[in-house]
């Protein structure tokens, strides 16, 4: 191959994969299932939960309607948003569109990411769009729902560009036969065990702290990486804040083990490179 001819497949090769980047991948939703853990007893029942996380949604279209049609279609028995739902403030009424496609009787609950802080809308405002549809949004607080004969208990945080308040959102929580916790920044799961323990100065205390083990949590669920978003042969060069190792899929190495979503939209820029838009489906016996 001659230096003209390498050049020109450099350069085609670019555009193809600029053109992938731009009009396919960001479309092309994978549709994921996990195991959560394994059945131990003949009393265990599956409950299927449905993770959706970023949409950063702008306006409803072929894919939104495909992704709300292939969650009703597998009849999860929870479903929840990871945080991200919208990054303007404006959109929040085309949210609420995407919303009512998913007009389902199963459970359906949703926490807060960054970007619903910084889009300035009052989490009032915000819970009362999720209300509207029949979503719970849950920031810093406990929700126990009936799923599949099973009582799951799932713990919302704020994301940690608010104040995710760990003893909070437990406090007066009752055991259940299953339990989630969802925390939109993966990297605050390095802060789990120090928010467990609370802060403590010269006696007084700052941050009070939670014993964890009486809440048996079998997850927790994040999004925020985008997998990278553009995440070309596996290496993502650029990640938001409060990610650290957590990029994406399973982390099996920390108790409880921690699930991050690639999430459905993009930020910043609209592309995917490497990172496929992703719904995620975990099987959970409880």
């Amino acid at each position: 191959m001659n230096r003209r001819t390498f050049l020109a497949a450099g350069v085609g090769l670019t555009a193809g994969m600029a053109a992938d980047g731009l009009a396919v991948e960001p479309a092309d939703v994978e549709f994921t299932e996990h195991a959560v853990n394994e059945r131990t007893s003949p009393a265990h029942r599956k409950v299927v939960i449905a993770q959706l996380s970023d949409l950063h949604i702008h306006r409803v279209g072929a894919m939104h309607r495909r992704i709300a049609a292939e969650v009703k279609a597998r009849k999860p028995h929870v479903v929840l948003i990871t945080g991200d739902l919208i990054d303007r403030g404006e959109d929040l009424p085309v949210a609420e569109e995407f919303l009512g496609l998913l007009d389902m009787a199963a459970p359906k609950l949703a926490v807060l990411g960054n970007w619903e802080h910084w889009c300035g809308l009052p989490i009032p405002d915000v819970k009362a769009a999720y209300a509207r549809h029949g979503w719970r949004l849950l920031v810093n607080e406990t929700a126990t729902v009936e799923a599949a004969g099973r009582r799951i208990a799932v713990t919302g945080l704020d994301d940690m560009e608010g104040k995710p308040d760990l003893a909070g959102a437990l406090e007066g929580v009752a055991p259940a036969d299953g339990h989630v916790l969802l925390a939109h920044s993966p990297g605050w799961r390095d802060r789990m065990d120090a928010d467990a323990r609370g802060i403590t100065v010269d006696g007084k205390v700052l941050e009070r702290g939670v014993d964890l083990a009486p809440y048996a949590i079998d997850l927790v669920l994040s999004g925020h990486s985008h997998g990278g978003q553009v995440a070309a042969f596996g290496w993502a060069p650029m990640l938001p804040a409060h990610v650290g190792r957590y990029v994406r899929g399973w982390f099996r190495d920390v108790h409880p083990p921690l699930f991050v979503s690639r999430g459905i939209g993009t930020s910043v820029l609209p592309v995917r490179m490497g990172s496929r838009p992703e719904v995620a489906f975990h099987k959970l016996w409880a």
